[in-house]
């Protein structure tokens, strides 16, 4: 079968490796749809690593993908089924995956499978607002509206809460959220974001600030835009060697409830996956709609690329395989 991996620092090449083999309790999968998740960048395809690590695993890095189940050997799927597929141990860039139904996530058999797969990515954001609790009247500050950012603020909108603050620097995201969640948007390449939120929650601050941007300035800011007793929701990846506090006064004084959510690294990171299948289905909220690019298997350089650099308004990318 055909597969790509990153065989350099930004470089990806094309191998042919032998279609896997499903084991008895496994179904073998023909891939799809994938799509590139931003910890596949910010943790893998921006940080140069030694030259003797290269090439990494076959299909690697991506983990968001959907397809057609093509051989079963288990009761629990049937050949012809639709499912997201979480790889463990394997990564999405391949023509074939194996899983176990424990990785698996059935799909309805209507609508586009580029746009459910969307549910896999906003399926980890529901399991972090749902560690928030209630947020019904509650100001939340979102930094970052990748497809991540915008999904918690569309959630936590429609959960009931009393303003929704965004933050991103491109215009075209802001743009997106203030359509999809009514958000007050902030750019803060023009504006002071500290201000902006200030004025905005009436000198109070947000009781909600989630970290969905992954800088060394958006995990600051957090402690900045969080009131007294506040949560703040750690979402992004961060670079190990940036990821430092700049005002350790402001934990003390604050003394927020600091929440890091990583939904897949649960005992259980297929429930909230299902759940968002469930929520779409009956028209409660439409990841789909942050696919703004659809491209070729064979695309996937460009396509890594374009999400790195934030090319032509790029939210989510989605390729055919």
């Amino acid at each position: 079968m055909k597969a790509a991996r990153l065989a350099g620092y930004k470089r990806f090449e094309f191998v042919e490796t032998p279609v896997p083999t499903p084991q008895e309790g496994e179904c073998l999968i023909k891939m799809e749809k994938v799509s590139i998740c931003g910890s596949d960048i910010h943790n893998v395809y921006v940080r140069e690593r030694p030259e003797e690590e290269y090439p990494l695993p076959i299909g690697a890095p991506n983990h968001e993908c959907a397809g057609v189940v093509v051989e079963s050997r288990t009761d629990q799927l049937k050949e012809g089924q639709r499912v997201i597929v979480l790889p463990n141990g394997q990564y999405g860039l391949v023509e074939y995956l194996t899983s176990g139904p424990d990785r698996i996530i059935p799909l309805p058999d209507h609508g586009a499978l580029d746009e459910w797969v969307m549910c896999q990515h906003s399926g980890t954001v529901l399991y972090s607002v749902q560690q928030m609790g209630n947020v019904l009247g509650k100001r939340v500050v979102v930094l970052g509206q990748g497809g991540i950012g915008l999904s918690f603020a569309w959630i936590t909108a429609n959960q009931g809460a009393k303003d929704v603050i965004v933050s991103d620097p491109v215009d075209f995201r802001l743009e997106t959220s203030q359509k999809l969640s009514g958000a007050y948007t902030v750019n803060p390449d023009r504006e002071n974001l500290i201000e902006a939120v200030e004025e905005l929650t009436e000198g109070e601050g947000a009781d909600i600030v989630v970290d969905a941007a992954g800088t060394h300035e958006a995990f600051n800011d957090c402690f900045r835009l969080v009131n007294k007793f506040g949560k703040i929701i750690l979402f992004a990846s961060q670079d190990d060697s940036r990821a430092t506090l700049e005002n350790y006064s402001l934990l003390m004084i604050k003394q927020p409830t600091i929440l890091p959510t990583v939904g897949g690294a649960t005992a259980d990171p297929l429930t909230h996956i299902k759940e968002m299948v469930r929520l779409r289905d009956r028209g409660w909220i439409d990841p789909g709609q942050f696919v703004t690019h659809r491209m070729g298997f064979d695309d996937v350089q460009q396509a890594y690329d374009m999400y790195d650099q934030r090319a032509d308004n790029i939210i989510k990318v989605v390729m055919s395989v």
